[in-house]
């Protein structure tokens, strides 16, 4: 038996459903009750496997959407910082067409590559890989089987299956989607890390799967 990463995207958020640029702990919505239902689903539906850990990151949406599992399961969250979103830095708080107008050149070398390039006095995309790819280091030294689950955010989920899967960090806006709610499996395989699942959310109901996100 391997090892196996389930990566959950947080529920819905306000600033989900617009766009919205968040990623500090001053900057921190919390679910919505749409959110707050897609978390109850995902403990629904996967409450069943027998879970190692759960890991979150320390924002409140991430918090509050393993909040229903590790209820059911008695299961005590480990909190990382390192699972945080990207900090946005100036941009906090802002929707891309503000962004677009108001740094427009800072912006398009963002979306360049923002491996690199960081939104001003915020986070590059390898910063992101070097804060969560110590998450990953504890888990794989204290788990050598077994199923884990990591809560955390839309960039910092796609910079992780970049990473493990060993594409261009730069390139993590352009691999994979990540709705609210979805769920990815990687298995730690001997051969190396094996993708199961991408930004899976059939276990949602038709009306929460239909909600505007971002």
């Amino acid at each position: 038996m391997a090892l196996k990463l389930y990566f959950l995207r947080h529920g819905q958020t306000a600033y989900s459903e617009t766009g919205g640029y968040c990623g500090t702990p001053e900057n921190d919505p919390g679910l919505t009750p749409e959110g707050i239902e897609m978390a109850e689903a995902f403990a629904e539906a996967y409450c069943h496997l027998p879970w190692q850990a759960v890991y979150v990151s320390p924002l409140q949406r991430a918090i509050q959407t393993a909040k229903p599992l590790c209820n059911r399961l008695k299961i005590t969250p480990e909190i990382r910082p390192g699972l945080r979103e990207v900090s946005y830095g100036e941009w906090e708080g802002l929707h891309p067409r503000q962004v677009y107008e108001r740094y427009h050149d800072l912006y398009m070398q963002w979306l360049t590559d923002p491996a690199w390039n960081s939104p001003p006095g915020g986070e590059r995309g390898i910063d992101i890989a070097r804060r969560s790819y110590h998450v990953l280091e504890e888990i794989e030294d204290r788990y050598a089987t077994g199923n884990v689950l990591l809560v955390s955010h839309k960039a910092t989920i796609r910079i992780m299956l970049c990473h493990l899967m060993g594409i261009d960090i730069g390139r993590y806006r352009d691999r994979f989607a990540m709705p609210v709610a979805g769920m990815s499996i990687v298995e730690l395989a001997s051969r190396g890390p094996l993708f199961h699942v991408i930004a899976d959310r059939s276990y949602l109901s038709p009306y929460l799967r239909s909600l505007p996100c971002t």
